[in-house]
């Protein structure tokens, strides 16, 4: 099978032909229709963060496809099956995290394309448990961003209590940026829309923002100020910066929700002005496995809309530069049908 793999944090990924693989008792495998490419796997090739995968191996954590073989212990997922493989590979599912409904957070987890193998191939393995179906008549290359972008942004504006009567910021309008704004009209919330280039800017106004914010030429906390403030922000933007100005944009009793993880983020927080603000700084990360059906269901009802292109893996390094260069108007799938 071919696959894309990440040998050395400093060199191109290299093309290889790989053996298809087995799948143990617990596993299934997918033959691999669509992945997305997401900022995260490019950290993973670069090895940016603290923790890092293990080179060779293959990047990708929005893989969707065919179940072609399943192992013998596998129950709720058969052979023919569409199904999703997100970033969370599989955890222990006996921790308080699992049993509480935040597997996500689960010490031992295991993450795709990162700490197992991913979706960069034209052939996945993954847990039977941690698989997520996708609806019938779901196009796969809407499906793949929708895996990390969608369940991502989704959740952060979950937590964010983003609801009718409240203002939310959303901070970056890419790959997740144009899916979080979705999320945030769905719940009911104001919507500002943050950007810095003009391609992203109109496409916030397409998408039914209701004030838009040129970070390059205006002050976004100030725009926001007179607006009455965010009553919760949502950052993807990597750039720290972005989290300065979202955190200044904030109401007293605001939220702001960090999601972008460059590779140096840092974030300086006034204690005495988040003290007697009341001022709320969260962390989220993915979603579980319902969040990442519901995402499903309220593409299938019509309620969102992916914006991306699709590209052949072969020109994998090519994608990367482009989405380093700020040149991808929201997100990039790698079509392997």
């Amino acid at each position: 099978m071919k696959a894309a793999v990440v040998r050395d944090f400093t060199a191109p990924l290299v093309i290889e032909d790989h053996p298809v693989p087995q799948p143990a008792p617990h596993q299934v495998r997918v033959r691999i229709e669509a992945c997305g490419l997401c900022h995260t796997d490019i950290h993973a090739a670069h090895g940016d963060w603290p923790v890092k995968p293990t080179p060779p191996f293959i990047p990708g954590h929005e893989g969707v496809g065919i179940i072609d073989a399943v192992g013998d212990q596998v129950r709720h997922v058969r052979l023919g099956d569409r199904v999703a493989i997100p970033w969370l590979a599989e955890a222990c599912g006996h921790c308080d995290y699992c049993v509480t409904g935040w597997e996500t957070l689960c010490p031992q987890q295991q993450n795709s394309g990162y700490s197992v193998d991913g979706g960069y191939a034209e052939y996945a393995l993954a847990h039977g448990d941690y698989v997520v179906a996708v609806p019938e008549g779901l196009d796969p290359l809407d499906a793949a961003p929708l895996t990390c972008a969608g369940v991502t942004t989704y959740k952060a504006v979950k937590v964010s209590g983003a609801r009718p009567g409240t203002r939310a910021l959303i901070s970056g309008i890419g790959g997740l940026g144009h899916l979080a704004l979705q999320y945030a009209r769905i719940a009911g919330a104001e919507t500002i829309a943050v950007d810095i280039t003009d391609e992203k800017l109109a496409l916030a106004r397409e998408l039914g923002a209701d004030h838009v914010i040129d970070a390059r030429g205006q002050d976004v906390a100030a725009e926001v100020q007179r607006l009455g403030g965010a009553d919760t922000a949502i950052s993807l933007a990597v750039s720290n910066t972005s989290f300065q100005d979202a955190y200044a944009s904030l109401r007293r009793g605001g939220t702001l929700v960090l999601v972008a993880l460059p590779a140096d983020g840092t974030l300086d927080l006034p204690v005495f002005d988040t003290v007697l603000n009341g001022t709320r700084v969260i962390g989220s990360i993915v979603g579980t496995r319902q969040d990442l059906a519901e995402v499903f269901r309220l593409h299938s009802l019509g309620r969102t809309r992916v914006i991306r292109e699709s590209r052949d893996l072969d020109d994998v390094n090519t994608c990367i530069e482009e989405v380093l260069a700020g040149k991808v108007s929201a997100r990039l799938v790698f079509d392997l049908r």
